[in-house]
């Protein structure tokens, strides 16, 4: 009989298993660290976590201790009824062997043979799914394995059942996490390729068309269409699928004017680190894009073109300010952009007042200046 004092040390030794289960060391040192306390807490001279091969319906010595070398992870047994480990497997039931000499019950592999094993005892790791394997303790010793020895035992493979079930379930997590992302970045890049052909079309459709008012119209919405693949790009090569760096997008769009508005000169200044969640990236984009639009459209009137200046700059800790400058004549008097008739005025305080935004408007020597302060963070109106 073992002594009170043998079964207080084997608790202890489970709880040094269940705190080393819990830090989540990689499954190759929990499998050591089980094999090692397991034995520890049996004074065997061996033990070993056997892993099931179905394929093979043999099972691996996946981590053990007191083995000779070439044993750990290379040698297997068979994980049939015949085999204790395998009935052990295949039945759910525990199996102790003292005297593996003369038993009839199973064969004796043999690999227990080489070592001189003379007793054995087996238990199940079993999870929530699939059995993992045995947990095997062996013994050269005449002494015997007994039931409290069995609690012990089980309760060791309890443990690192539980914990190679969550070390199972954070694998496919993040294989399922990682499938998700990909699948994300594929999707934006499909519809940033959708997009391109949208605003090609427009184009192509423009060059056709006689009326030159008509003309402009479908090249301003082509490219209101690359402004919004523009974004998809992006988070087809960012790691961020929900935000954006408003300086280095803008940018982009701007890359994008400049070669359908050759006339103009179009002068970027953006601040990197300026973050925005997409749809709002977006959104600020699009002001961006229609200001820049307008400038190249009325402020230098007949002329060949001129300049315009972009800046994306931070206002204070949490605002930014976006704006577009020209040198041309100027906004005629009492101009009110709310009351314009123009659809890229309309769609600029539109999106201005979505932002929670703020419009300004500076007239210049020359020139003219629209400024929008907008919030980094979307406001929560709460509830009314």
């Amino acid at each position: 009989m073992r002594s009170l004092q043998e079964r207080i040390r084997q608790q202890e030794i489970l709880a040094e298993l269940g705190v080393a289960a819990l830090q989540g060391p990689p499954l190759e040192e929990l499998l050591a660290e089980t094999a090692r306390l397991t034995a520890k807490g049996l004074r065997a001279e061996f033990c070993k976590v056997l892993e099931y091969i179905p394929l093979e319906n043999r099972l691996l010595v996946r981590a053990g201790v007191g083995w000779k070398p070439g044993i750990v992870g290379r040698a297997s047994v068979g994980a049939d009824l015949e085999s204790p480990a395998g009935f052990a497997l295949r039945t759910g039931k525990p199996v102790i062997s003292n005297h593996l000499e003369n038993e009839e019950r199973f064969r004796t592999p043999e690999i227990l043979e080489v070592h001189g094993v003379r007793r054995a005892m087996n238990v199940i790791l079993q999870g929530d799914g699939r059995p993992f394997g045995v947990l095997e303790v062996d013994s050269r010793s005449d002494d015997q394995f007994v039931e409290g020895d069995l609690a012990f035992l089980q309760g060791a493979a309890n443990i690192l059942g539980m914990a190679i079930e969550r070390e199972r379930y954070e694998r496919h997590l993040k294989e399922a996490l990682d499938r998700h992302e990909v699948l994300l970045k594929e999707i934006n890049h499909r519809v940033k390729n959708s997009l391109t052909i949208v605003a090609t079309m427009l184009r192509l459709q423009a060059m056709k068309i006689n009326d030159p008012r008509l003309t402009e119209q479908l090249e301003e919405a082509s490219q209101r269409v690359h402004a919004v693949a523009r974004a998809h790009e992006r988070l087809y090569h960012s790691d961020d699928i929900d935000a954006l760096d408003l300086g280095v997008y803008v940018e982009l769009v701007c890359k994008d004017l400049s070669a359908n508005l050759s006339e103009c000169d179009i002068q970027v200044e953006t601040e990197n680190g300026l973050v925005l969640s997409t749809d709002r990236a977006i959104s600020a984009a699009l002001i961006i894009s229609e200001l820049v639009m307008n400038a190249a459209k009325y402020a230098y009137g007949d002329a060949s073109g001129g300049r315009i200046w972009v800046r994306i700059a931070r206002a204070g800790n949490d605002k930014a300010e976006l704006s577009v400058r020209d040198e041309g004549a100027g906004l005629p008097d009492g101009f009110d952009p709310l009351s314009s008739k123009s659809l890229g005025m309309t769609i600029i305080a539109a999106f201005t007042q979505q932002l929670d935004g703020e419009l300004e408007i500076k007239a210049r020597s020359p020139g003219t200046e629209f400024v929008v302060i907008l919030p980094l963070e979307e406001r929560d109106s709460g509830s009314q």
